[in-house]
């Protein structure tokens, strides 16, 4: 009973404490603020139109108009009928965001490490460890709030597994099937099949072991509980998960329909994302030492290099104002790595590294081996195209690989190893039975491996160029030295982010000896490493997430300001869409105020895509026109923006004269080149070959006009002496959206390579557009179904331990 009260208020006031940290961070939340999230405040713009529907109607739509021509609300927060592992999430996450993330972080890492049998004072310093990881919190920063959610909950699917194989099957079960079941609802896929790639490793160790140790029963009894309580947590996500595979199909993730590139070249034919995309961002191989020094090849691609720069002197010299200098170096482009761009290193701390390093000379056994394994794979991948070798082989033979993009953030994986074999060398530092002698010549060999790395960074600096890849459009500010000013700051901050990090590395290493001879406690070595790293990591953090980061909450409630073109359109009480030609092709400022066919997420319709890549780019004003694009806002050269009416538009539907077959999609997408929208409509016969007859008469009095809106539901009155066929402007999705002619579902097709095509008796009728998703009746029973049955194991595994200790209490 004693151990029992104990273990609870050991427990709970380690929640407080991660309570406590979480919320001093974020502090700004505690006065109402929240912080200012690109990738959030994009999202709103997406989501307007279905969050206003929601609260409207009190029903879900399940699609939006707003965006890219109209798309599924799968990936943009749609809520699922039965998911209440949903509802369990948001219960966890009580704290205001993002502080509730930085919690998550917290514990689930230390529950990680307590399935490990880490003592709960050497868990809080692992969990400050990964949580203030500088790369957690920057994607924090990023509005990457998706792939932060998922993370968080991967310490913890990760201690049920390990669980399973310590023989703990009942308890390892529940935690692996519970934590699978938040990890898929988190709705980052990409973080969750890169664990599954660390899970790979572990087993593929067990294995080893297993073989070795003569413990095969064990081990396949235990992958064969883990498949179980996968297969549960996964089922009871299916309706987000199965709309999300019928989604992605049709997206951009999917095998495009396309053989050619719109210079008429073939196209690469791959079952997913281009090796080119999916490459992009690839670390560079020596920029992986930022991992140990932050500012190793500079930092952010917008960084605030200070009053101290070299830049902010040279800018003060040529007679700036100091508030104008200040300004100007407050976002200069430090980074000159490889990539693209990035908004910060992915810094594991120079005492969290040192441990590490401790840690492949302290720790035996197999934990060693499945955490350096799935450090060095997530290592290599996120070089990407800088080793092509195993990067190409994963894309081009394992399963799945290729719906990915941003290889670099395979590093998760390196996120969650490294912390964990840190702690686990402090865990083996105060074993009694790990010899004296095997400790100090570990600890040496570890601050000899930091020093050489430290001096071979300082020998090597000058083998370094410290050029951007875009210091030469700097010069355009009229400022010829700039370049020359920004490369002697990268050098500067470069000498003295490494000596910082030796300096904690080293300062380590020393207290670790102090306490080796017996001049420290163990738990004030605790505490004062516990500082150090919350010090490293903090301090860096801050740098590129802070206050400054927080607004008001309105700022992100309403993230868009309405221009007064906006305001001009919105007066028109029709149904059209406007084409923002000042916003960029990728953004969702447009779908928050209007209906769009820009917008901003990472798996865009493929076929909207397509008509960009092919017509719209090139100004091809028919398929404008058949989009319904009835506005189009531009800017003059005084910086004025204007809308543009377009009185060319189809409108909503139309009725043409004629249907032009052609063989494929390859055929389909370039007869719009030159297509008379308004009155012919182009058909892949391949994909509908009994569509006849091919031409109709259109009188002057046919008519088909739209009489009430709403994003799941669509209706028009027609009015034709004759049989015809209508055009839609509506975006053709065959899984969900089904068409009624007075009541009666009728099959309608493809045409003009993404619209809807109807063919429509003579005389009057009421034709109607319906989404129906049957994904989401399907998979809510089979949500329902698992829900229930975890939460009878779950009660189950309460009950039976509640049974077993009242029975070891009376033995």
């Amino acid at each position: 009973m004693k151990q029992g009260l104990k273990f609870f208020f050991i427990n709970f006031f380690v929640v407080v404490f991660f309570i406590i940290a979480a919320l001093a961070y974020f502090s700004p939340v505690l006065q109402g603020k929240v912080m200012y999230q690109h990738d959030i405040a994009q999202y709103t713009g997406m989501a307007k139109e279905q969050n206003d529907f929601r609260k409207a109607n009190d029903q879900e739509p399940y699609w939006t108009n707003s965006a890219f021509g109209g798309m599924p609300t799968y990936q943009l927060g749609a809520n699922y009928p039965h998911n209440y592992i949903k509802k369990l999430d948001r219960l966890i996450r009580f704290l205001p965001r993002p502080a509730d993330y930085l919690f998550l972080y917290f514990i689930g890492f230390y529950i990680l490490l307590c399935c490990l049998k880490v003592d709960y004072r050497l868990a809080i310093v692992g969990a400050l460890a990964f949580g203030f990881s500088t790369y957690l919190i920057i994607i924090l920063g990023a509005g990457h709030n998706a792939k932060a959610h998922a993370m968080a909950y991967l310490p913890m699917l990760l201690g049920g597994i390990v669980l399973v194989f310590r023989k703990k099957y009942l308890w390892g079960f529940v935690l692996t099937a519970l934590a699978m079941a938040l990890e898929i609802t988190a709705n980052h896929y990409q973080m969750t099949y890169y664990f599954m790639l660390l899970v790979l490793v572990l087993g593929v160790v067990y294995l080893v072991y297993a073989i070795k140790d003569k413990k095969l029963k064990h081990f396949f009894t235990s992958i064969g509980i883990l498949l179980v309580a996968v297969t549960l947590g996964i089922a009871a996500n299916a309706t987000g998960l199965m709309a999300t595979k019928e989604y992605a199909d049709w997206s951009t993730r999917g095998k495009s329909e396309l053989s050619i590139n719109p210079d008429g070249s073939l196209k690469e034919d791959t079952g997913g994302l281009s090796k080119a995309y999916i490459t992009n961002w690839s670390y560079g191989i020596a920029e992986s030492l930022n991992l140990f020094v932050p500012r190793l090849f500079g930092g952010a691609s917008q960084e605030n290099l200070g009053e101290n720069s070299k830049t902010y002197n040279y800018l003060i010299d040529k007679g700036l104002q100091r508030s104008s200098a200040l300004d100007f170096v407050s976002g200069l482009p430090l980074y000159w790595g490889e990539q693209p761009g990035t908004s910060g290193p992915a810094y594991l701390g120079a005492v969290v590294f040192f441990l590490f390093v401790l840690g492949l000379f302290l720790v035996k056994g197999k934990h060693k081996w499945w955490l350096i394994f799935g450090s060095l794979l997530s290592l290599i991948l996120s070089w990407g195209k800088n080793f092509s070798a195993l990067t190409d082989f994963m894309i081009d033979y394992f399963p799945l690989y290729d719906k990915f993009r941003a290889v670099s953030s395979i590093q998760i994986i390196l996120e969650l190893c490294v912390p964990v074999l840190a702690i686990l060398a402090l865990k083996k530092l105060f074993k009694d039975k790990v010899p004296q002698a095997d400790k100090i010549k570990s600890l040496t060999l570890a601050a000899a491996t930091i020093l050489g790395l430290g001096v071979v960074l300082f020998i090597f600096k000058g083998a370094f160029h410290f050029v951007g890849a875009a210091d030469d459009n700097l010069r355009m500010t009229g400022l010829e030295e700039l370049p020359e000013m920004l490369r002697l700051d990268r050098k500067s901050v470069y000498t003295s982010d490494l000596l910082r990090s030796l300096g904690f590395a080293l300062g380590t290493a020393l207290l670790i000896w102090l306490y080796l001879k017996e001049k420290l406690k163990m738990n004030f070595l605790i505490i004062v490493i516990g500082v150090l790293v919350v010090v490293d990591l903090v301090g860096v953090d801050l740098r590129y997430v802070n206050n400054d980061n927080f607004v008001s909450k309105r700022k992100m409630l309403e993230p868009f300001q309405e221009t007064t073109a906006d305001k001009i359109i919105a007066k028109d009480e029709g149904v059209f869409r406007v084409f923002d030609q000042t916003d960029g092709f990728d953004s969702a400022k447009t779908a928050y105020f209007h209906q769009s066919i820009t917008g901003y997420h990472a798996a865009k319709p493929a076929g909207m895509q397509d008509l960009f890549n092919f017509h719209v780019y090139k100004g091809n004003l028919s398929v404008l026109n058949m989009m319904n694009i009835k506005y189009v806002i531009r800017q003059d050269q005084e910086g004025n923006v204007f809308p543009i009416e377009n009185p060319n538009a189809n409108g909503n539907a139309w009725f043409i004269s004629q249907l032009e077959p052609v063989a494929n999609a390859d055929a389909e997408i370039m007869a719009l080149d030159s297509l008379d929208t308004k009155n012919v409509a182009v058909v892949n016969s391949s994909k509908f070959s009994d569509i006849y007859p091919l031409t109709y008469q259109v009188d002057s009095t046919a008519s088909i006009s739209l009489i009430d809106y709403e994003p799941n539901h669509l209706t028009y009155m027609s009015k034709n002496s004759n049989e015809g066929v209508a055009v839609f402007s509506e975006m053709y999705y065959k899984n969900g959206w089904n068409a009624y002619i007075d009541g009666k579902e009728s099959d309608y097709f493809k045409v003009d390579y993404v619209l809807r095509a109807l063919k429509i008796p003579s005389g009057e009728h009421k034709i109607e557009f319906k989404f129906e998703p049957e994904v989401v009746a399907t998979g809510s029973k089979i949500t329902l179904a698992s829900t229930i049955l975890l939460g009878l194991v779950i009660v189950g595994g309460l009950g039976f331990t509640f049974w077993r200790s009242k029975k070891e209490e009376e033995a």
